[in-house]
């Protein structure tokens, strides 16, 4: 377990762990407190909003906390191989530990995943005594909490909302947040205003049994490396928390509005599904053995494809398929250590980034090859997908708002014609396994076309690199791209030379910066993890292996204590900032894993 002290004050930190169960998630701080949890689904109202601050100042609004009188020292971690965590609380009168998990298992034949948490406290030494605040806080904490309390519950109601704990601790103690001396084992079952069926411990009990049966025999599946197989497995049950299987979307992060950098103004909502993070989600996964969270996005993808009837797609939707996700701030709200605004909705998905139309198809792909899916996908599906590889033709040389979402430049970027020839290059090969000859041979005359355009127009012999844009001159990490999807061999002259040109620039250590050019908001001031990542892939494609090793090792050791990472750190300092816990990033864990171990026949 990784312990913590007391300290008199609480910095800001992304020390948090993740609960969840594809339905809906909470972030967990180092003291036990939910800080972060929406309602009824990722991208819901966040009733638990603590890790943004609260609207009145208190700071126990918006927060559920289990709190220890004279709280010593905190130790946490997850229960192995899976989505449970424990947290210990100790003091020199007594020590206490909180489980917490999202109840997830199958049932009747269904996957069971409530809008639900559990929290099972337990004593542990000595005779503690704590203090149970549960204080929700509706509509971003701005809407009135009307609390009523029942034999064995309290209800909690907002403008739209009901919630209701179920209990068998001390309910009078709890309405009133009143210390008591916790003499056994309670329970605390958080959820909709629906009476529990069976007794709050046997339930309590019987869900985390369930539960850990779940993520043990999900891990048991997958393929894994030989080395790092902690971290990867962490990673990957993070990635499937951030999935919302209801309809196969995948979520950014579970966050909005942690800061890239303090006082940046760079505070996003990252409640939805992006296309391309998706995608790395997707991958990573498939890489892993772990297919079942592809053939749900894929159906998710198809149904974006038929709902497009102008060809145009948008590079994020809401996880329910919404395509507007206008951006709005919450003035309520201070911020993530007070760093506003905190901002709704996410203004992106009325962008052009054209890379967008390549993803889908590179996300759809395998579909058509990989025969332990439970769908199949033929002619039907290849001819949607076509739809979409027309995009990618028609606007691989055009101005865009690029991966970086700029939202006051646009050029032909580089890293969105690399994607749309990845996907005329993807749908030339799956014409050619599906025997549809002369669509297999269009496609790939028109990848050749565009490779040719990536390679002549992106190549600055000023930089002696591949640049950010068509006829550009600014270095920008996701150039590196070109080598993760295969358009052109690790071992030509130009990708070494370029990968030599970005360490020199925006290399900060281990870390990596996204680009040298100021955007919107000025320079950036942190490093942005998954370039990190994407620079370890290409150094070990280039055959540095032992450098790419050793950053791998230094990245890793970067992550929070229990595993996880957020978009970005601090080169300097080594603070994560920006939302969390960050796909992409735990993306970049699994590929550079899976990429640089020893083989499994190296030990025999």
């Amino acid at each position: 377990m990784t312990e913590r002290t007391a300290t008199p004050a609480q910095a800001p930190s992304l020390n948090l762990g993740m609960i969840g169960n594809c339905a809906i998630s909470a972030l967990i701080d180092e003291r036990g407190r939910i800080v972060w949890a929406c309602f009824p689904r990722f991208d819901g109202d966040p009733v638990f909003h603590g890790l943004l601050g609260s609207s009145d100042g208190d700071p126990e609004s918006g927060v559920f906390e289990i709190s220890l009188e004279g709280f010593t020292v905190a130790s946490q971690a997850y229960v192995p191989k899976s989505a449970i965590l424990r947290t210990v609380l100790e003091s020199p009168d007594g020590a206490i530990e909180i489980t917490d998990f999202a109840p997830r298992f199958k049932w009747r034949e269904r996957s069971f995943r409530p809008q639900t948490l559990v929290r099972r406290v337990r004593p542990i030494r000595g005779s503690p005594r704590i203090r149970v605040v549960i204080r929700p806080g509706f509509d971003c904490g701005r809407a009135p909490r009307a609390m009523t309390q029942g034999s064995n519950h309290l209800r909690f109601a907002g403008s739209d909302m009901t919630l209701r704990l179920t209990t068998d601790g001390p309910i009078d103690y709890l309405a009133s947040g009143t210390p008591f001396i916790l003499d056994e084992p309670i329970s605390l079952i958080l959820g909709p205003d629906e009476t529990l069926e069976g007794g709050v411990a046997e339930t309590a009990r019987d869900f985390e049994e369930r539960t850990l049966d779940y993520w043990r025999t999900w891990v048991h599946r997958l393929a894994l490396p030989l080395e790092w197989q902690d971290a990867v497995i962490r990673a990957a049950i993070t990635l499937k928390l951030c999935s919302y299987e209801a309809t196969g979307a995948i979520v950014a992060a579970v966050t909005t509005s942690i800061p890239e950098a303090p006082g940046s103004g760079r505070n996003w909502d990252y409640r939805f599904c992006w296309i391309r993070d998706a995608f790395f989600v997707v991958r990573a996964l498939n890489s892993l053995a772990a297919v079942r969270t592809m053939e749900l996005y894929f159906r998710w993808m198809m149904n974006v494809v038929a709902g497009s009837s102008s060809g145009h797609i948008q590079p994020v939707y809401g996880i329910g398929l919404e395509t507007r996700l206008d951006e709005r701030i919450i003035a309520g709200l201070p911020g993530y250590g007070g760093n506003g605004p905190v901002r709704v909705g996410n203004q992106a998905y009325l962008q052009m980034q054209h890379d967008t139309y390549g993803n889908i198809i590179l996300g759809a792909a395998p579909a058509f090859f990989d025969k332990r899916l439970y769908m199949a996908a033929g002619v039907e599906e290849f001819e949607r997908l076509e739809a979409v590889g027309e995009q990618a033709w028609l606007l691989h040389d055009k101005p865009d708002a690029g991966i970086w979402e700029l939202r006051t430049r646009m050029r032909p970027h580089t890293s969105s014609a690399v994607m749309s020839w990845a996907g005329c290059d993807r749908l030339a090969k799956v014409a050619a396994h599906l025997g549809l000859a002369e669509r297999a041979t269009l496609w790939r005359e028109r990848a050749d076309v565009v490779k040719s355009a990536v390679l002549r127009r992106s190549w600055s012999a000023e930089r002696n690199a591949f640049v950010e844009s068509f006829e550009g001159r600014f270095l920008d990490a996701s150039v590196l791209l070109m080598g993760e999807v295969g358009m052109i061999e690790p071992g030509d002259p130009r990708f070494v030379a370029t990968v030599e040109a970005l360490e020199k620039t925006l290399a900060r250590g281990p870390f990596m910066m996204r680009y040298e050019e100021a955007d919107d908001f000025g320079a950036p001031e942190t490093a942005f993890n998954v370039c990190a990542f994407w620079r370890v892939d290409a150094l070990a494609r280039i055959g540095r292996h032992e450098e790419a090793r050793e950053i791998f090792e230094a990245l890793l050791a970067s992550r929070n204590p229990l595993g996880l990472m957020s978009e970005d750190t601090d080169s300097l300092t080594g603070v994560a900032w920006g939302n969390f816990p960050q796909t992409y990033s735990m993306v970049g864990i699994i590929n550079g894993a899976m990429r640089l171990s020893k083989t499994w026949e190296s030990t025999l």
